[in-house]
């Protein structure tokens, strides 16, 4: 009989422990089966720090390394100059990624490391109590904004892709979701081509990933998609919104 779909070896068999409705264990299996796939599993070294997105370190099959919130990138970028001939990537939350962790992110890609960032949008500070992060949206409750975020005093949600295409170290950025099986499809296609991005030395790669979390945002799985739908996608800029110059036109 013709196997039409086989786990991927770049899982362990841990059961994911993740809430309902949550999307990181797609996400997980995107880049597990592009590991796999582009023969990277045993060249590769992941780093995660605190949060919901510190836990990614039980279930890929490749080395990992746990970093302190927010200095995910900072690590990624000391193992990659120690093992120049090693595949890094940073797994993050937008809590992580975008706020503690904001300066590594932009010094890495101004820099133009030769490392991945996979950043995981999902509007909230998910394992920590459901506080309000960067990316949240205006009006948006959360523990620490329990009447919504207010612009005139808790600012804007940062878009933080849209920002790193101004910085020309960052060679390959996209933002995609995980909310459709087509969205899905996307997803992959953006991560391969971060991926390849590393290998070809070209320089920094970022992809945000827009995700759910039903456990803080109050509502079931099927909610919080629709949620992701008509809230988060008209918020944030999506779409390869700069990729290599070899592939013509405008980096940005």
């Amino acid at each position: 009989m013709k196997t039409i779909f086989a786990k991927t070896t770049g899982l362990s068999d841990r059961p994911f422990h993740y809430c309902p409705g949550c999307t990181h264990g797609i996400i997980h299996r995107l880049i597990a089966e592009l590991l796999e796939e582009m023969n990277l599993i045993e060249k590769t070294i992941g780093v995660a720090p605190v949060g919901c997105s510190g836990f990614c370190e039980n279930y890929f099959t490749c080395d990992m390394i746990g970093a302190a919130h927010g200095r995910a990138v900072a690590v990624a970028t000391g193992a990659k100059r120690a093992r120049p001939d090693r595949f890094v990537f940073t797994y993050q939350g937008d809590g992580d990624g975008a706020s503690i962790g904001l300066a590594e992110t932009m010094s890495a890609a101004a820099r133009g490391e030769r490392i991945t960032s996979i950043f995981v949008n999902n509007c909230i500070y998910g394992m920590t109590g459901g506080q309000m992060a960067p990316t949240s949206l205006v009006g948006q409750k959360t523990s620490t904004s329990p009447y919504g975020r207010d612009a005139m005093t808790m600012g804007y949600p940062l878009d933080l892709p849209k920002v790193l295409t101004q910085i020309d170290g960052a060679i390959y950025v996209a933002s995609v979701s995980v909310d459709s099986p087509q969205a899905i499809k996307e997803a992959k296609k953006a991560l391969r081509k971060a991926f390849q991005v590393q290998l070809d030395g070209l320089g920094y790669s970022f992809v945000s990933i827009l995700s759910t979390c039903p456990t803080n945002w109050g509502v079931n799985p099927v909610e919080a998609l629709e949620w992701l739908q008509t809230k988060m996608k008209p918020c944030f800029a999506l779409g390869e919104l700069k990729v290599p110059a070899t592939e013509g036109g405008s980096e940005a």
